[in-house]
């Protein structure tokens, strides 16, 4: 039994839930979002309560129903909260800025990184230190993420480079020197 699929999502005030056979499209304050969903899952909206039923027990379709029903939440609340991701820039003269739409990093190259932000993700730098990704789109804002901190992964010896803020670093012994 599912505990997850079977339970029932309330769509809050001010967030219109629209399905098209199997394409549901989530209207709220953060933005729009649309997408298709596996043919075996059936979803029904009565009301302002969405419920995600599967055909049968076979291994698949229990997973789905888990899945379908998460990634509807996640629609829901990106559109109401929206989501965002925390990154830390460690080393000395590692840096972030933000111009204008783009993430410009300093990470030790002999140049610049440049990196242009996707459809509906936007950047935000409090401090030079410190990179949030904003957006309505739980996978974008974690693909974004994952992408930014692909251009200088934390290293194991010092601890410089980017890496996720609740993230923790396990750190390596230097070589041992002769005694």
């Amino acid at each position: 039994m599912s505990r997850i699929g079977n339970k029932p999502i309330t769509v809050p005030d001010g967030v219109e839930v629209k399905l098209d056979g199997q394409t549901l499209t989530v209207k709220g304050p953060k933005g729009t979002l649309a997408k298709e969903f596996h043919k075996d899952m059936k979803i029904s909206i009565d009301g302002n309560v969405l419920k995600v039923e599967r055909p049968n027990n076979e291994p698949k379709n229990r997973s789905l129903h888990g899945l379908t029903r998460t990634l509807i939440n996640n629609m829901i609340e990106g559109t109401t909260k929206g989501f965002e991701r925390k990154l830390e820039v460690n080393g000395v003269g590692y840096r972030a800025q933000k111009q204008g739409t783009k993430l410009v990093l300093t990470l030790g190259y002999s140049h610049p990184v440049e990196m242009e932000a996707p459809e509906g993700i936007t950047f935000d730098v409090p401090t030079p230190n410190e990179i949030i990704v904003k957006g309505a789109d739980k996978e974008v804002v974690g693909q974004t993420a994952a992408v930014i901190r692909t251009k200088r992964p934390p290293e194991v010896y010092r601890g410089k480079g980017i890496k996720y803020a609740e993230e923790t670093i396990r750190r390596k012994e230097g070589k041992a020197g002769k005694k």
